[in-house]
């Protein structure tokens, strides 16, 4: 690297301000819209027998998880990090090696691809062999499905790889709309092709929305003035960088993706339709965690590698006990929210389709179970990133590991009783086995951050709890489990479940919160909050 390129100690001080609000923002507005027609999709998708939506469901899980193993974990472990550091020290050496990293995934993902095509009976047989034994008649529905899909395999890692270079460019706009792009797929698609082609037009759907993603962000970066030229020189120190951040972590990706195949093949083994039943579930519960938990994260990771590269440990504490306050303060409201009022929620969603009451009340009971977890992964999506942001990947591989370990222990000892409940509940073991070691860690590795979080933590409970008797207060004079029709449920949602938020946000504007003086001038001043909902 030239000396010019090089940045000195004092140019490396990063300066507090607003760049992780306004990306944060941007990331939380890309969100609320992909969200929004994430929720329209699965409305779309419920139209369709749940027996189908499990099958498809099956054949869609091979391309996410190997998006999962390729491209998600070295995402935000390795290539936002690494990127990074090369966009803000060297420009030219960056845009070499971004054609490196997008030749050399053009070949692997391709090969993958025609290996995978090949290898689609036997992949049936390991994410549903339970098939075999309660709907046979499935197995090959599946098997053709998962080789329609596999295209998207390519799809998806490319579109996660332009997303870590313009992350790495502070350019969030395009990549929190792609999601919303992609989405779009299957709600055009499935309307227009289920007739003709059944469950295919799901498929479908996913390639199309796929590809639109794929197309939108490499037109971003041709905007940046990235050259996309093809880059065959494959020597490259920053492989290597990557190669080692990354390895830790697809270590652990190999064991987690173990348990996802695992919970899968021990749920066919029940039914299809309990894999249904399953993803509607974790619809729900992964909505707040898609707006809140992973927007912040992913908006904080490129601020906290800087703070970390430039031994600005003050700056780190803060930015991250913030973003963690600012986790607990969202997210517990759409815990309690869908909690209480999960039922008219389900119905309101997924009833209109093909479900039945009593795919509601499955449903829900899947939901409530749900939810204890998604408590800590809101909290443990912070804490991974900051183990990242730190080049650390090696300890939360560790820990995913372990994690797992719980769930296979605990699907295992409840399956038989408990059915596919059971598999729900090991989830959440799972889930919260990895936030309590990551905790225990992030104190040991960067001491504690009680002082940026604890006043928060313990404001939030409290309004929380105001909330929860709100809600029950006056659903003591309604029937949720009426089923009065589209517009009874959407009353009892807005009447109750606002009024339930109001009382939240008014309990913690008694209490004085920064961040509430934030949220109300949000609302006051529309999108005023980029100058510091969490940097002063």
């Amino acid at each position: 690297m030239s000396a010019h390129n090089k940045l000195d100690k004092s140019e490396a001080q990063v300066v507090p301000g607003s760049g992780l609000a306004r990306s944060a923002v941007l990331l939380s507005i890309g969100n609320v819209a992909s969200r929004i027609l994430g929720l329209a999709r699965e409305t779309v998708i419920s139209t369709f027998d749940s027996k189908l939506v499990g099958v498809f469901t099956i054949a869609s899980l091979v391309p996410t998880l190997l998006y999962d193993l390729l491209i998600g974990g070295m995402l935000s472990a390795a290539l936002v990090p690494v990127l990074s550091a090369y966009a803000r020290q060297d420009r030219q050496e960056f845009v070499r090696l971004v054609r490196l990293l997008l030749t050399l995934f053009t070949f692997l993902l391709s090969f993958l691809a025609a290996i995978l095509w090949l290898g689609a009976p036997q992949l049936t047989w390991l994410l549903a062999g339970g098939f075999a034994r309660t709907e046979p008649e499935l197995l090959d529905l599946t098997t053709h499905l998962i080789r329609l899909i596999i295209p998207a395999i390519w799809l998806f890692s490319m579109a996660g790889l332009l997303t870590a270079v313009l992350y790495a460019l502070q350019r969030f706009t395009w990549p929190a709309l792609a999601t919303a792009i992609y989405n779009l797929g299957i709600l055009v698609s499935a309307p227009l092709l289920a007739g003709r082609l059944g469950i295919t037009a799901l498929v479908v759907g996913i390639l199309l929305g796929s590809s639109a993603q794929c197309l939108v962000m490499l037109w971003d970066i041709r905007r940046a003035g990235v050259s996309l030229r093809p880059n065959f020189a494959w020597r490259h120190p920053a492989l290597g960088k990557i190669g080692k951040l990354y390895l830790p972590i697809a270590v652990g990706l190999v064991v987690s993706l173990f348990q996802v195949g695992l919970d899968r093949r021990l749920a066919s083994g029940i039914s299809a339709q309990s894999i249904a039943w399953m993803r509607y579930a974790t619809t729900l519960q992964q909505l707040p965690l898609g707006l809140i938990s992973v927007a912040i994260s992913l908006a904080a990771l490129p601020r906290l590698s800087q703070y970390f590269a430039a031994q600005q440990e003050h700056e780190y504490r803060r930015t991250l006990g913030r973003g963690l306050r600012m986790v607990i303060l969202l997210i517990a409201p759409a815990a309690i929210g869908l909690w209480l009022l999960g039922t008219p929620v389900t119905r309101l969603i997924f009833q209109p389709g093909q479900s039945s009451i009593h795919d509601t009340e499955q449903i829900v009971q899947a939901l409530h179970i749900y939810l204890v977890g998604m408590i800590f992964a809101a909290v443990d999506f912070p804490m991974n990133y900051a183990f990242y942001a730190r080049n650390n990947t090696l300890l939360p591989a560790i820990v995913g590991i372990i994690s797992v370990g719980v769930y296979v222990v605990t699907a295992f000892a409840l399956l038989a009783d408990w059915g596919y409940l059971g598999l729900v509940w090991a989830d959440t073991a799972k889930q919260a086995s990895h936030a309590i070691l990551m905790a225990a860690l992030l104190h040991w590795r960067v001491g504690t951050l009680w002082a940026y979080v604890g006043r928060g933590v313990f404001h939030s409970s409290l309004a929380a709890l105001a909330m929860a008797i709100t809600i029950l207060l006056l659903l003591s004079f309604v029937d949720i489990h009426a089923n009065d029709g589209f517009w009874a449920d959407t009353l009892i949602l807005l009447a109750v479940g606002g009024a339930g938020l109001l009382v939240y946000l008014t309990t913690l504007t008694f209490f004085q919160l920064e961040e509430i003086r934030q949220l109300w001038g949000i609302v006051s001043q529309r999108l005023g909050f980029v100058n510091g909902l969490f940097l002063k």
